[in-house]
């Protein structure tokens, strides 16, 4: 009798591994189609094939006859987990984390994010780490207990953004002329949208020149687009000022060296 209840018990674990292979491969699909969240998915579907295999397997007892040993086991593995779960806090804490970031709408498979320290577009996130893409190519791996307690900057949740640039304008220069040329020539190249606007300010007196800043919209999910939109409006500016004969300033330093004859002094220290 304990034969054939063993071979379809065996049966039944076969049937139900391609059964969880084959649902959560056609869930994954569905959910392909709907649920645009790449973590989330995955995070679905590995629960639901974990769901099937050890629904599997606990069936797989009852066929055997074996409900004394199941208590036994599910009263054992109550004691295990306890144990498990006080030795490997660090891990659980990351395995939540790493659930609570798949279902936060604040962060995607390819967003672009900074923290305080790296920088990189999302590439997966997994129950244990969040793997950044830097773009330099390398990819930096933190567990996700660490991320989720920093805050961090998601470039990637609009798609319009304002930038800032910094020059100095010599001291003869007329001001008013400048702020106009400056705030035409980037109007003429970065579209401002309705609620969008060009803002220039001095901001000091520096010691070879006056300082200023312009500071303008465009569209900016990454940062080499920030750099990109800098360097355009560094180049015009620079043309600009060329075209209209105004001069950017660079320090000057005057060093006077006195020459001493032989009849000057001696200052040195006597040693004798």
């Amino acid at each position: 009798m304990r034969l054939p209840n063993m071979l379809i018990a065996l049966l039944i674990v076969i049937v139900f591994f391609f059964l969880a292979r084959i649902l959560s491969g056609l869930l994954r699909k569905i959910l392909r189609r709907h649920l645009r969240n790449q973590s989330v998915r995955r995070i679905i579907t590995k629960l639901v094939y974990g769901v099937l295999l050890v629904s599997g397997f606990f069936i797989a007892l009852d066929v055997m006859n074996l409900d004394k040993a199941l208590t036994s086991l599910l009263a054992g593995a109550g004691v295990v987990a306890l144990a498990v779960g006080l030795a490997l806090q660090g891990t659980l804490s990351n395995t939540f984390s790493g659930i609570m970031l798949s279902f936060l709408p604040r962060i995607r498979i390819g967003d672009y994010i900074e923290t305080e320290k790296h920088a990189g577009f999302v590439h997966e996130i997994s129950l244990r780490n969040l793997v950044l893409r830097r773009p330099d190519n390398h990819f930096v791996i933190m567990p996700n207990s660490k991320f989720i307690e920093e805050p961090f900057v998601n470039f990637s949740l609009v798609t319009r953004a304002r930038i800032t640039v910094k020059s100095s304008v010599d001291y003869n220069s007329n001001l008013r002329e400048v702020e106009a040329l400056i705030k035409k020539v980037i109007a003429d190249n970065f579209e401002q949208r309705e609620g969008e606007r060009i803002e220039f300010y001095y901001t000091e007196f520096g010691d070879s020149a006056i300082q200023f800043i312009v500071r303008f919209w465009i569209d900016y999910v990454k940062k080499s687009q920030m750099y990109a939109g800098q360097h355009e409006a560094i180049m015009l500016i620079r043309e600009t000022f060329h075209e209209n004969n105004i001069t950017i300033p660079f320090p000057i330093r005057t060093i006077h060296v006195s020459n001493l004859d032989d009849d000057s002094p001696d200052f040195s220290p006597d040693y004798k």
